[in-house]
């Protein structure tokens, strides 16, 4: 089997909006993804692009997509943020996750940053355990913070009192 890695294009947005889907049942979030096909084409192929998509095709079809954007750490500088990388359920365990991760790694070495991070749900032993062996390093003292749009509207509301 042969798998292909290349940068995303506009013609691939309704398959790589597909594989999110897939990503939030898998997360058991299915009704949380309100990006669309349109939010996809204008953040990431705009005047100024907030994303790179890469995308894995097997028997010329998209089995599997990486998006990162880039990041600025006040203690290295310049990061890659791995935002999703997620491969169809009939394509796991094939090594397409793996050739995804891996363009991921080439992209962060080539752009000269000092770090790329990501997420990982704690339950999710396959990935985390596949993270391990790669030597990334899991910060279980650090905490993921997150303010949802509710919460952004009541702080605000707050704010003016």
């Amino acid at each position: 089997m042969q798998i292909q890695i290349y940068k995303a294009t506009k013609e691939d947005m309704p398959q790589v909006l597909e594989l999110i889907i897939e990503l939030a049942v898998f997360e058991k979030e299915p009704d949380a993804v309100e990006v669309t096909v349109d939010d996809l084409l204008k953040e990431g192929f705009g005047e100024d692009p907030l994303f790179i998509c890469f995308v894995a095709k097997v028997e010329n079809k998209i089995v599997g997509m990486a998006l990162v954007y880039f990041r600025f750490s006040t203690w290295k500088g310049r990061t890659v943020h791995l935002e999703d990388l997620v491969v169809k359920e009939s394509m796991r365990g094939k090594n397409v996750g793996k050739a995804l991760y891996s363009e991921v790694i080439k992209y962060g070495h080539q752009k000269g940053v000092k770090r790329i991070e990501w997420a990982v749900l704690d339950w999710n032993q396959p990935a985390i355990s596949f993270y391990e062996k790669t030597g990334a390093k899991l910060h279980k003292d650090w905490y993921l913070v997150e303010m949802n749009e509710q919460g952004i509207k009541s702080y605000i509301k707050n704010l003016k009192g």
